[in-house]
Protein backbone atom coordinates (compact mmCIF):
# COMPACT_ATOMS: atom_id res chain seq x y z
CA UNK A 1 0.00 0.00 0.00
CA UNK A 2 2.83 2.40 0.83
CA UNK A 3 4.52 1.81 -2.53
CA UNK A 4 1.35 2.06 -4.62
CA UNK A 5 0.20 5.19 -2.77
CA UNK A 6 3.59 6.84 -3.28
CA UNK A 7 3.34 6.26 -7.04
CA UNK A 8 -0.20 7.70 -7.12
CA UNK A 9 0.97 10.87 -5.38
CA UNK A 10 3.77 11.43 -7.93
CA UNK A 11 1.44 11.01 -10.91
CA UNK A 12 -1.17 13.26 -9.28
CA UNK A 13 1.32 16.10 -8.71
CA UNK A 14 2.71 15.87 -12.23
CA UNK A 15 -0.84 16.14 -13.57
CA UNK A 16 -1.32 19.31 -11.53
CA UNK A 17 1.59 20.86 -13.45
CA UNK A 18 0.44 19.98 -16.98
CA UNK A 19 -3.37 20.16 -16.68
CA UNK A 20 -5.38 23.43 -16.85
CA UNK A 21 -5.67 23.28 -13.06
CA UNK A 22 -2.19 24.78 -13.05
CA UNK A 23 -3.59 28.24 -13.88
CA UNK A 24 -5.63 28.44 -10.68
CA UNK A 25 -4.09 30.90 -8.21
CA UNK A 26 -4.02 30.08 -4.49
CA UNK A 27 -6.08 32.78 -2.79
CA UNK A 28 -7.90 33.91 -5.96
CA UNK A 29 -6.96 35.73 -9.15
CA UNK A 30 -5.84 38.90 -7.37
CA UNK A 31 -3.76 37.23 -4.64
CA UNK A 32 -0.12 38.32 -4.29
CA UNK A 33 2.68 36.23 -2.73
CA UNK A 34 3.56 37.19 0.86
CA UNK A 35 7.20 36.10 0.75
CA UNK A 36 10.07 36.44 -1.69
CA UNK A 37 10.84 33.39 -3.81
CA UNK A 38 14.08 32.74 -1.88
CA UNK A 39 12.41 32.94 1.55
CA UNK A 40 9.50 30.83 0.33
CA UNK A 41 11.75 28.11 -1.01
CA UNK A 42 14.03 28.26 2.04
CA UNK A 43 11.10 27.73 4.42
CA UNK A 44 9.54 24.83 2.53
CA UNK A 45 12.89 23.10 2.01
CA UNK A 46 14.09 23.55 5.60
CA UNK A 47 10.79 22.24 6.91
CA UNK A 48 10.66 19.41 4.39
CA UNK A 49 13.79 17.40 5.02
CA UNK A 50 16.59 19.43 6.53
CA UNK A 51 17.71 17.10 9.33
CA UNK A 52 17.18 14.03 7.16
CA UNK A 53 19.51 15.26 4.43
CA UNK A 54 22.21 15.96 7.00
CA UNK A 55 21.81 12.56 8.65
CA UNK A 56 21.46 10.27 5.63
CA UNK A 57 23.31 12.02 2.76
CA UNK A 58 26.52 10.07 3.45
CA UNK A 59 25.27 7.20 5.60
CA UNK A 60 22.67 5.89 3.16
CA UNK A 61 24.63 5.59 -0.12
CA UNK A 62 27.77 4.38 1.67
CA UNK A 63 25.72 1.87 3.65
CA UNK A 64 24.18 0.48 0.48
CA UNK A 65 27.53 0.40 -1.30
CA UNK A 66 29.63 -1.25 1.41
CA UNK A 67 27.26 -3.66 3.10
CA UNK A 68 24.58 -5.47 1.19
CA UNK A 69 23.11 -3.39 -1.56
CA UNK A 70 24.61 -5.08 -4.65
CA UNK A 71 22.24 -8.02 -5.05
CA UNK A 72 18.93 -7.39 -3.23
CA UNK A 73 17.41 -5.32 -6.06
CA UNK A 74 18.41 -7.91 -8.64
CA UNK A 75 18.17 -5.41 -11.50
CA UNK A 76 21.83 -5.18 -12.51
CA UNK A 77 23.88 -2.04 -13.02
CA UNK A 78 26.97 -0.64 -11.34
CA UNK A 79 27.04 -0.61 -7.57
CA UNK A 80 27.69 3.14 -7.29
CA UNK A 81 24.75 3.86 -9.58
CA UNK A 82 22.59 1.47 -7.57
CA UNK A 83 23.57 3.05 -4.25
CA UNK A 84 23.00 6.62 -5.45
CA UNK A 85 19.87 5.67 -7.41
CA UNK A 86 18.24 4.06 -4.40
CA UNK A 87 19.19 7.01 -2.21
CA UNK A 88 17.63 9.46 -4.66
CA UNK A 89 14.53 7.28 -4.89
CA UNK A 90 14.01 7.80 -1.16
CA UNK A 91 14.68 11.56 -1.32
CA UNK A 92 13.41 12.57 -4.75
CA UNK A 93 10.00 12.87 -6.37
CA UNK A 94 8.05 10.62 -4.02
CA UNK A 95 8.50 12.45 -0.70
CA UNK A 96 7.91 15.85 -2.25
CA UNK A 97 4.81 14.56 -4.03
CA UNK A 98 3.47 13.43 -0.65
CA UNK A 99 4.08 16.90 0.74
CA UNK A 100 2.69 18.54 -2.39
CA UNK A 101 -0.67 16.77 -2.22
CA UNK A 102 -1.34 17.81 1.37
CA UNK A 103 0.06 21.33 0.95
CA UNK A 104 -1.95 22.12 -2.18
CA UNK A 105 -5.16 20.72 -0.70
CA UNK A 106 -4.77 22.77 2.47
CA UNK A 107 -3.86 25.94 0.59
CA UNK A 108 -6.72 25.59 -1.89
CA UNK A 109 -9.51 24.79 0.55
CA UNK A 110 -8.32 27.41 3.03
CA UNK A 111 -7.41 30.36 0.80
CA UNK A 112 -9.78 29.76 -2.13
CA UNK A 113 -12.78 28.33 -0.30
CA UNK A 114 -12.44 30.13 3.03
CA UNK A 115 -12.27 27.00 5.20
CA UNK A 116 -10.13 26.70 8.36
CA UNK A 117 -6.50 25.74 7.81
CA UNK A 118 -6.83 22.20 9.14
CA UNK A 119 -6.71 18.72 7.60
CA UNK A 120 -10.44 18.10 7.90
CA UNK A 121 -11.12 21.02 5.55
CA UNK A 122 -9.52 19.09 2.69
CA UNK A 123 -12.41 16.60 2.84
CA UNK A 124 -15.15 19.19 2.37
CA UNK A 125 -15.78 18.40 -1.29
CA UNK A 126 -16.26 14.72 -0.34
CA UNK A 127 -18.41 14.82 2.80
CA UNK A 128 -19.58 18.43 3.10
CA UNK A 129 -20.58 19.74 6.52
CA UNK A 130 -19.86 16.37 8.13
CA UNK A 131 -16.21 17.46 8.34
CA UNK A 132 -17.25 19.46 11.43
CA UNK A 133 -18.47 16.27 13.16
CA UNK A 134 -16.81 13.14 14.48
CA UNK A 135 -15.35 12.20 11.08
CA UNK A 136 -13.44 15.48 11.03
CA UNK A 137 -12.29 14.94 14.61
CA UNK A 138 -10.84 11.53 13.65
CA UNK A 139 -9.07 12.99 10.61
CA UNK A 140 -7.48 15.81 12.60
CA UNK A 141 -6.53 13.47 15.45
CA UNK A 142 -4.75 11.15 13.02
CA UNK A 143 -2.98 14.19 11.57
CA UNK A 144 -1.80 15.34 15.00
CA UNK A 145 -0.54 11.87 15.99
CA UNK A 146 1.24 11.41 12.65
CA UNK A 147 2.84 14.84 12.94
CA UNK A 148 4.01 14.35 16.54
CA UNK A 149 5.71 11.03 15.83
CA UNK A 150 7.09 12.13 12.47
CA UNK A 151 8.64 15.15 14.17
CA UNK A 152 9.87 13.06 17.08
CA UNK A 153 11.66 10.79 14.61
CA UNK A 154 13.44 13.74 13.02
CA UNK A 155 14.26 15.37 16.35
CA UNK A 156 15.66 12.07 17.62
CA UNK A 157 17.83 11.68 14.52
CA UNK A 158 18.99 15.28 14.88
CA UNK A 159 19.92 14.76 18.51
CA UNK A 160 21.83 11.59 17.64
CA UNK A 161 23.79 13.30 14.88
CA UNK A 162 24.52 16.46 16.87
CA UNK A 163 25.70 14.35 19.82
CA UNK A 164 27.77 12.17 17.51
CA UNK A 165 29.34 15.25 15.95
CA UNK A 166 30.18 16.74 19.35
CA UNK A 167 31.74 13.46 20.42
CA UNK A 168 33.70 13.29 17.17
CA UNK A 169 34.88 16.91 17.38
CA UNK A 170 35.27 17.53 21.11
CA UNK A 171 35.79 13.98 22.40
CA UNK A 172 32.81 14.09 24.76
CA UNK A 173 30.29 11.37 25.37
CA UNK A 174 27.70 11.10 22.60
CA UNK A 175 25.40 8.86 24.64
CA UNK A 176 21.80 9.26 25.74
CA UNK A 177 22.53 11.94 28.34
CA UNK A 178 24.13 14.23 25.76
CA UNK A 179 21.27 13.59 23.35
CA UNK A 180 18.68 14.50 26.00
CA UNK A 181 20.59 17.69 26.87
CA UNK A 182 20.63 18.64 23.19
CA UNK A 183 16.87 18.04 22.90
CA UNK A 184 16.26 20.19 25.98
CA UNK A 185 18.48 23.00 24.68
CA UNK A 186 16.99 23.00 21.20
CA UNK A 187 13.46 22.86 22.60
CA UNK A 188 14.22 25.95 24.68
CA UNK A 189 15.40 27.89 21.62
CA UNK A 190 12.42 26.61 19.63
CA UNK A 191 10.13 28.05 22.32
CA UNK A 192 11.50 31.52 21.64
CA UNK A 193 11.22 31.08 17.89
CA UNK A 194 7.66 29.76 17.95
CA UNK A 195 6.53 32.67 20.12
CA UNK A 196 7.96 35.08 17.54
CA UNK A 197 5.81 33.51 14.81
CA UNK A 198 6.61 32.83 11.15
CA UNK A 199 8.09 36.21 10.21
CA UNK A 200 10.16 36.80 13.32
CA UNK A 201 11.19 33.22 13.99
CA UNK A 202 10.70 30.54 11.36
CA UNK A 203 11.54 32.69 8.32
CA UNK A 204 14.74 34.02 9.91
CA UNK A 205 15.91 30.54 10.90
CA UNK A 206 14.98 29.06 7.51
CA UNK A 207 16.99 31.70 5.67
CA UNK A 208 19.91 31.06 8.02
CA UNK A 209 19.54 27.33 7.30
CA UNK A 210 19.80 27.87 3.57
CA UNK A 211 22.85 30.12 3.81
CA UNK A 212 24.70 27.69 6.11
CA UNK A 213 23.70 24.71 3.96
CA UNK A 214 24.87 26.46 0.77
CA UNK A 215 28.19 27.35 2.44
CA UNK A 216 28.77 23.73 3.47
CA UNK A 217 27.67 22.45 0.05
CA UNK A 218 30.03 24.77 -1.85
CA UNK A 219 32.91 23.77 0.41
CA UNK A 220 32.34 20.06 -0.19
CA UNK A 221 32.02 20.68 -3.94
CA UNK A 222 35.34 22.54 -4.10
CA UNK A 223 37.27 20.45 -1.57
CA UNK A 224 36.12 17.19 -3.13
CA UNK A 225 36.94 18.42 -6.64
CA UNK A 226 34.53 19.77 -9.24
CA UNK A 227 35.52 17.08 -11.73
CA UNK A 228 34.70 14.35 -9.21
CA UNK A 229 31.41 16.09 -8.39
CA UNK A 230 30.37 16.21 -12.06
CA UNK A 231 31.12 12.52 -12.39
CA UNK A 232 29.16 11.76 -9.20
CA UNK A 233 26.29 13.94 -10.39
CA UNK A 234 26.12 11.95 -13.62
CA UNK A 235 26.20 8.70 -11.63
CA UNK A 236 23.38 9.93 -9.36
CA UNK A 237 21.14 11.04 -12.24
CA UNK A 238 21.79 7.84 -14.20
CA UNK A 239 21.16 5.71 -11.12
CA UNK A 240 17.93 7.51 -10.28
CA UNK A 241 16.67 7.13 -13.85
CA UNK A 242 17.63 3.45 -13.92
CA UNK A 243 16.23 2.44 -10.56
CA UNK A 244 13.16 4.70 -10.24
CA UNK A 245 10.73 2.27 -11.88
CA UNK A 246 12.16 -1.00 -10.46
CA UNK A 247 12.11 0.45 -6.94
CA UNK A 248 8.58 1.82 -7.46
CA UNK A 249 7.26 -1.58 -8.51
CA UNK A 250 5.44 -3.34 -5.63
CA UNK A 251 4.96 -6.66 -7.49
CA UNK A 252 7.36 -9.61 -7.50
CA UNK A 253 10.09 -7.92 -5.46
CA UNK A 254 13.04 -10.09 -4.42
CA UNK A 255 14.53 -7.50 -2.09
CA UNK A 256 11.98 -7.57 0.73
CA UNK A 257 14.65 -6.93 3.38
CA UNK A 258 15.75 -3.79 1.60
CA UNK A 259 12.39 -2.21 0.95
CA UNK A 260 10.90 -3.15 4.30
CA UNK A 261 13.94 -1.83 6.19
CA UNK A 262 14.37 1.32 4.13
CA UNK A 263 11.65 2.27 1.65
CA UNK A 264 8.70 1.55 3.93
CA UNK A 265 10.30 3.51 6.76
CA UNK A 266 10.99 6.50 4.53
CA UNK A 267 7.50 6.47 3.00
CA UNK A 268 5.92 6.25 6.45
CA UNK A 269 8.19 9.04 7.66
CA UNK A 270 7.26 11.32 4.78
CA UNK A 271 3.56 10.54 5.19
CA UNK A 272 3.70 11.15 8.95
CA UNK A 273 5.44 14.47 8.21
CA UNK A 274 2.94 15.47 5.51
CA UNK A 275 0.36 17.23 7.77
CA UNK A 276 3.14 19.29 9.33
CA UNK A 277 5.09 20.10 6.16
CA UNK A 278 1.94 20.37 4.05
CA UNK A 279 0.26 22.84 6.37
CA UNK A 280 3.42 24.85 6.78
CA UNK A 281 3.99 25.06 3.01
CA UNK A 282 0.32 25.99 2.55
CA UNK A 283 0.62 28.86 5.04
CA UNK A 284 3.56 30.41 3.18
CA UNK A 285 2.32 29.77 -0.41
CA UNK A 286 -0.51 32.29 -0.68
CA UNK A 287 -0.57 34.00 -4.08
CA UNK A 288 1.20 31.25 -6.07
CA UNK A 289 -0.45 29.49 -9.00
CA UNK A 290 -0.98 25.73 -8.76
CA UNK A 291 1.61 25.19 -11.50
CA UNK A 292 4.17 27.48 -9.83
CA UNK A 293 3.44 25.82 -6.51
CA UNK A 294 3.97 22.28 -7.80
CA UNK A 295 7.08 23.15 -9.76
CA UNK A 296 8.61 24.65 -6.62
CA UNK A 297 7.47 21.89 -4.29
CA UNK A 298 8.15 18.95 -6.61
CA UNK A 299 10.81 19.73 -9.21
CA UNK A 300 13.15 22.31 -7.62
CA UNK A 301 13.78 20.35 -4.38
CA UNK A 302 14.58 17.22 -6.40
CA UNK A 303 17.24 19.13 -8.37
CA UNK A 304 18.73 20.57 -5.18
CA UNK A 305 18.63 17.17 -3.47
CA UNK A 306 20.40 15.56 -6.44
CA UNK A 307 23.19 18.12 -6.16
CA UNK A 308 23.40 17.64 -2.38
CA UNK A 309 23.49 13.84 -2.55
CA UNK A 310 26.02 13.88 -5.39
CA UNK A 311 28.34 16.12 -3.37
CA UNK A 312 28.08 14.44 0.03
CA UNK A 313 27.18 10.86 -0.87
CA UNK A 314 29.46 10.92 -3.90
CA UNK A 315 32.40 12.06 -1.78
CA UNK A 316 31.63 9.28 0.66
CA UNK A 317 31.61 6.68 -2.12
CA UNK A 318 34.87 8.05 -3.54
CA UNK A 319 36.51 7.63 -0.14
CA UNK A 320 35.24 4.06 0.10
CA UNK A 321 36.42 3.23 -3.42
CA UNK A 322 39.86 4.70 -2.76
CA UNK A 323 40.06 3.09 0.71
CA UNK A 324 40.36 6.48 2.44
CA UNK A 325 39.36 6.96 6.07
CA UNK A 326 36.87 5.16 8.29
CA UNK A 327 34.07 4.99 5.74
CA UNK A 328 36.09 2.40 3.80
CA UNK A 329 35.25 -0.07 6.57
CA UNK A 330 31.50 0.48 6.19
CA UNK A 331 28.94 2.28 8.31
CA UNK A 332 29.33 1.65 12.00
CA UNK A 333 27.32 4.53 13.45
CA UNK A 334 25.07 6.28 10.93
CA UNK A 335 25.15 9.53 12.91
CA UNK A 336 28.94 9.76 12.40
CA UNK A 337 29.04 9.12 8.65
CA UNK A 338 28.93 12.80 7.65
CA UNK A 339 31.75 13.70 10.05
CA UNK A 340 33.86 10.73 8.93
CA UNK A 341 33.55 11.98 5.35
CA UNK A 342 34.47 15.56 6.32
CA UNK A 343 37.49 14.26 8.27
CA UNK A 344 39.25 13.52 4.98
CA UNK A 345 38.66 17.00 3.56
CA UNK A 346 40.51 20.21 4.56
CA UNK A 347 39.44 22.29 7.58
CA UNK A 348 37.77 19.35 9.29
CA UNK A 349 37.20 21.13 12.61
CA UNK A 350 35.51 24.12 10.95
CA UNK A 351 33.26 22.09 8.63
CA UNK A 352 32.32 19.61 11.35
CA UNK A 353 31.39 22.46 13.68
CA UNK A 354 29.37 24.10 10.88
CA UNK A 355 27.58 20.78 10.31
CA UNK A 356 26.67 20.52 14.00
CA UNK A 357 25.30 24.08 13.96
CA UNK A 358 23.36 23.32 10.78
CA UNK A 359 21.82 20.19 12.31
CA UNK A 360 20.81 22.16 15.41
CA UNK A 361 19.26 25.01 13.39
CA UNK A 362 17.36 22.51 11.21
CA UNK A 363 16.34 20.87 14.48
CA UNK A 364 14.96 24.16 15.83
CA UNK A 365 13.20 25.00 12.56
CA UNK A 366 11.45 21.63 12.47
CA UNK A 367 10.39 21.92 16.09
CA UNK A 368 8.91 25.42 15.91
CA UNK A 369 7.35 24.90 12.47
CA UNK A 370 5.75 21.67 13.64
CA UNK A 371 4.48 23.28 16.81
CA UNK A 372 2.78 26.07 14.84
CA UNK A 373 1.11 23.47 12.63
CA UNK A 374 -0.07 21.17 15.44
CA UNK A 375 -1.28 24.25 17.28
CA UNK A 376 -3.33 25.23 14.22
CA UNK A 377 -4.88 21.75 13.85
CA UNK A 378 -5.79 21.40 17.52
CA UNK A 379 -7.35 24.87 17.63
CA UNK A 380 -9.64 24.22 14.68
CA UNK A 381 -7.57 26.01 12.05
CA UNK A 382 -6.79 29.21 13.96
CA UNK A 383 -3.35 30.70 13.31
CA UNK A 384 -3.35 32.96 16.37
CA UNK A 385 -3.92 30.48 19.20
CA UNK A 386 -2.74 31.37 22.75
CA UNK A 387 1.00 31.29 23.41
CA UNK A 388 0.56 28.73 26.18
CA UNK A 389 -0.81 26.25 23.66
CA UNK A 390 2.19 26.72 21.37
CA UNK A 391 4.54 26.21 24.31
CA UNK A 392 2.73 23.00 25.24
CA UNK A 393 3.28 21.45 21.79
CA UNK A 394 6.95 22.48 21.57
CA UNK A 395 7.63 20.83 24.93
CA UNK A 396 5.56 17.75 24.03
CA UNK A 397 7.55 17.12 20.81
CA UNK A 398 10.83 17.30 22.71
CA UNK A 399 9.56 14.96 25.41
CA UNK A 400 8.33 12.33 22.94
CA UNK A 401 11.65 12.42 21.03
CA UNK A 402 13.55 12.01 24.32
CA UNK A 403 11.32 9.13 25.45
CA UNK A 404 11.71 7.27 22.13
CA UNK A 405 15.49 7.60 22.36
CA UNK A 406 15.49 6.48 26.01
CA UNK A 407 13.26 3.42 25.61
CA UNK A 408 15.01 2.42 22.38
CA UNK A 409 18.37 2.12 24.12
CA UNK A 410 20.90 0.65 21.70
CA UNK A 411 18.09 0.25 19.18
CA UNK A 412 17.01 3.90 19.40
CA UNK A 413 16.90 4.31 15.60
CA UNK A 414 14.52 1.35 15.32
CA UNK A 415 12.31 2.87 18.03
CA UNK A 416 12.16 6.13 16.11
CA UNK A 417 11.35 4.30 12.89
CA UNK A 418 8.61 2.26 14.55
CA UNK A 419 6.95 5.44 15.84
CA UNK A 420 6.87 6.94 12.34
CA UNK A 421 5.58 3.77 10.64
CA UNK A 422 2.83 3.19 13.21
CA UNK A 423 1.28 6.60 12.62
CA UNK A 424 2.09 6.83 8.90
CA UNK A 425 0.15 3.71 7.91
CA UNK A 426 -3.41 4.87 8.73
CA UNK A 427 -2.69 8.35 7.44
CA UNK A 428 -1.86 6.93 4.00
CA UNK A 429 -5.58 6.29 3.49
CA UNK A 430 -6.31 9.89 4.45
CA UNK A 431 -3.84 11.16 1.82
CA UNK A 432 -5.38 9.04 -0.94
CA UNK A 433 -8.81 10.46 -0.13
CA UNK A 434 -7.35 13.98 -0.11
CA UNK A 435 -6.30 13.45 -3.75
CA UNK A 436 -9.90 12.65 -4.69
CA UNK A 437 -11.29 15.60 -2.75
CA UNK A 438 -8.74 18.03 -4.18
CA UNK A 439 -9.47 16.90 -7.74
CA UNK A 440 -13.18 17.57 -7.17
CA UNK A 441 -12.47 20.94 -5.58
CA UNK A 442 -10.17 22.10 -8.39
CA UNK A 443 -12.63 20.89 -11.04
CA UNK A 444 -15.36 22.97 -9.38
CA UNK A 445 -13.07 26.01 -9.23
CA UNK A 446 -12.18 25.58 -12.90
CA UNK A 447 -15.86 25.44 -13.91
CA UNK A 448 -16.59 28.58 -11.88
CA UNK A 449 -13.73 30.40 -13.58
CA UNK A 450 -14.96 29.38 -17.04
CA UNK A 451 -18.48 30.49 -16.19
CA UNK A 452 -17.22 33.88 -15.02
CA UNK A 453 -15.26 34.32 -18.25
CA UNK A 454 -18.35 33.53 -20.33
CA UNK A 455 -20.47 35.91 -18.24
CA UNK A 456 -17.90 38.70 -18.51
CA UNK A 457 -17.67 38.33 -22.29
Amino acid sequence: MFLIAGNIFVVFCLLMIVLPFGKIRIGGDDAKPEFSTFSWFAMLFAAGMGIGLMFWSVAEPVGYFTEWFGTPLNVGGGEAEAAMGATMYHWGLHPWAIYGVVALALAFFSFNKGLPLTIRSTFYSLIGDRVWGWIGHVIDTLAVLATIFGLATSLGLGAQQAAGGMGFLFDISSGLTTQIIIIAGVTSVALISVLRGIDGGVKVLSNLNMLLALALLFFVLIAGGLTAFMANFGTTVAGYAQYLLPLSNPVGREDSTFYHSWTIFFWAWWISWSPFVGMFIARVSYGRTVREFMLAVLIVPVVVTTIWMSAFGGNGLDQVTNQVGELADGIGDSSLALFQMLENLPYTAITSFLSIVLVLVFFITSSDSGSLVIDSITSGGKIDAPDAQRIFWVVMEGLIAAVLLAIGGSAALEALQAGAVSTGLPFTIVLLLICVSLWKGLSHERRLSQLQEVTAS
